[in-house]
């Protein structure tokens, strides 16, 4: 549990050499370093450990949440260190590799509806702790402060401290929300100045695992949407694209919620005349070889990522730099 946090901040060079003016530069925070393999081992902690200061989680109950897969992994991760049973719903197309790392860890997995996304595993959970509330604890990622507060505490400092202040723009997926709010409510903190920009998909029917299109889904409640001064979307197949040029140019595997940020970091950073621009990489790509996002792998040419970055530059006028 000590090793969560303090991930590594890499500089993006390859894919933006030429592209950017001289004072423009961006980092991704490399989540993927935490050992669940992700950002949400970090809310995941703050939660389960205000639950045992607290009195709410104690020996005999069950660790129950909903997840599209990372929290459920930090969840099991921790269960099982902590000597508690840990059940996750999760929506039964949530990749393979994901519900082996899980069941790895000796939780329990309950499927809900493929079709109905991480809202039908939210819905599904309410009603199996309504059958039994004594017996569960739900950290309930969607709607417990602690999970934005973790950011807070960690990430925000983490990135200040890695960028000696320098950070201008930060950018984050939007799923739960509590990354991009918590980081950047600390960010604002020591510099009001400082752009906090979400990434969402551009599309209710998307492929970006982990996040959440807000207009067509419950919204969490510790999401506040005002709290953003942008708000980008991404689609399906522009995050794939970036994230086959980041693994083949840069020489980093990462998942498609990475690609979405990644996309959205290009978009604010070609419109800009200096800043500092960070986003976050949420995890690794190896928990996702198995899905659709690398269907097309083995076409992929430069003259792709050539188009998209010509559509990341007419599209960063539309954005708040």
């Amino acid at each position: 549990m000590g090793l969560i946090g303090n991930t590594p901040l890499l500089e993006i060079t390859k894919i933006t050499a030429g592209l950017l003016r001289p004072g423009v530069r961006i980092f991704a925070k490399l989540e993927g370093f935490n050992p669940g393999g992700s950002v949400k081992d970090r809310p995941a902690l703050k939660m389960i450990m205000e639950g045992l200061r607290k009195g709410e989680l104690v020996p005999g109950k069950t660790i129950i949440d909903s997840t599209s897969g990372n929290t459920g992994i930090a969840l099991a991760m921790l269960g099982a260190a902590l000597g508690f049973p840990v059940e996750l719903v999760m929506a039964a197309n949530a990749s393979r590799e994901r519900k082996k790392i899980i069941q790895a860890f000796g939780a329990k997995i309950i499927y809900s509806d493929p079709l109905e996304g991480s809202d039908g595993a939210i819905l599904l959970c309410r009603k199996i702790i309504e059958r039994n509330p004594e017996r569960y604890f739900k950290p309930d990622q969607y709607a417990n402060e602690n999970n934005p507060l973790a950011h807070f505490e960690t990430t925000g400092p983490e990135i200040w401290r890695q960028t000696k202040g320098a950070v201008t723009h930060f950018i984050a997926g939007l799923g739960t929300g509590g990354t991009v709010m918590g980081t950047g409510r600390y960010l604002k903190m020591r510099n009001p100045a400082v752009k906090v920009i979400g990434v969402e998909p551009d599309d209710a029917m998307h492929g970006l695992e982990g996040l959440k299109h807000m207009a067509s889904s419950i919204v969490p409640p510790i999401y506040h949407e005002e709290e953003l001064d942008d708000k980008i979307q991404v689609s399906t197949e522009d995050a794939y694209e970036m994230v086959y040029a980041l693994g083949q140019i840069e020489g980093v595997l990462v998942g498609q919620s990475s690609g979405a940020a990644m996309v959205a970091a290009l978009k604010v950073a070609r419109g800009l005349r200096e800043g500092c621009v960070v986003t976050i990489f949420p995890d690794f790509g190896e928990k996702y070889l198995s899905t659709n996002l690398w269907i097309g792998w083995k076409s992929w040419t430069r003259d792709r990522l050539s188009h998209l970055l010509a559509k990341c530059k007419t599209e960063s006028e539309s954005v708040i730099t």
